[in-house]
């Protein structure tokens, strides 16, 4: 991947919060040479990431090296942010440089329109496990996208976890449904375990540990076990008539279960990112 840049085409990285500096990490790790990343950030410094180029942090567009071409520039900036960003960084850009956009509900065709159209587009829905390495992104891009530019568009994302690809732009909106707000469900999840452990006489500290260590337990064994379906997992801790199958009983069988929950809930959270992208 590191291969991919140089001094007179680097990797630019607008937007160094949280995740920004999650990736700009990563590649730092993976072995991009400092002098090959530039961070545009205005209230960012090189001391947010170790091993990075102090006079390679800059305020605004209109700091970086004047005739740069960026190999690849990837924003990693609000989405109400885009708007007073995006424009800037045309004169940075060719037919060789690769735009990366991990702002939710910023359409190819914005991204195209703010640039100014040369060059390449891609969607990233990365979701906030990215920020210890653990995360997982849905990528999108035109369908003529070079094997060069999608190959490479996954390996900068590997630097904060796994990698999917989704045939059409749209699709973007459902990858944001499942993984991107995925985190909260299991978050909530956790909370609703505790709450019934309480209601079932343990005490607050111990039903949260209880319930906390379980998702991280169970989410190991599924790391651990990857070519195994998790509902083959499931089934393998289910005995018949034991305990777990009386609970699952009423999660999967009651009227309103979890299954039906799960899917209205991720369909309100896809309709939602329509809406915030139309």
């Amino acid at each position: 991947m590191m291969q991919h840049f140089s001094e007179s085409a680097p990797l630019v990285l607008v937007g160094c919060g949280n995740m920004g500096q999650a990736m700009a990490m990563g590649w730092l790790r993976a072995g991009l040479s400092p002098d090959h990343l530039f961070v545009v950030d205005p209230g960012a410094s090189a001391d947010r990431l170790l091993g990075a180029k102090t006079e390679n942090f800059v305020q605004t567009a209109r700091d970086l090296p004047v005739g740069l071409k960026a190999r690849v520039i990837v924003l990693a900036v609000k989405p109400q942010m885009m708007d007073n960003v995006i424009g800037l960084f045309g004169p940075f850009v060719d037919a060789n440089t690769m735009i990366i956009s991990v702002a939710a509900g910023i359409t190819l065709g914005q991204l195209k329109g703010g640039i100014g159209g040369e060059g390449t587009y891609v969607r990233v829905m990365p979701n906030t496990p990215a920020a210890i390495g653990e995360g997982i992104s849905g990528l999108a891009a035109d369908p003529d996208i070079s094997t060069e530019n999608k190959c490479l568009a996954q390996e900068l994302m590997h630097a904060v976890g796994d990698t999917v690809w989704v045939d059409d732009e749209r699709l973007i909106d459902s990858v944001t449904s499942v993984s991107g707000s995925g985190p909260a469900y299991v978050f909530y999840m956790v909370e609703c375990m505790a709450a019934a452990g309480v209601a079932q006489g343990l005490s607050e500290e111990v039903a949260m540990k209880l319930a906390r260590q379980t998702v991280v337990g169970a989410a190991k064994l599924m790391d651990t076990d990857t070519d195994i379906p998790a509902a083959e997992l499931r089934r393998r801790v289910t005995s018949p008539g034991g305990t777990t199958a009386a609970a699952l009983n009423i999660l999967m069988q009651a009227e309103g279960g979890l299954g039906q929950l799960m899917e209205k809930a991720i369909t309100a959270a896809r309709e939602r990112g329509q809406e915030l992208g139309g």
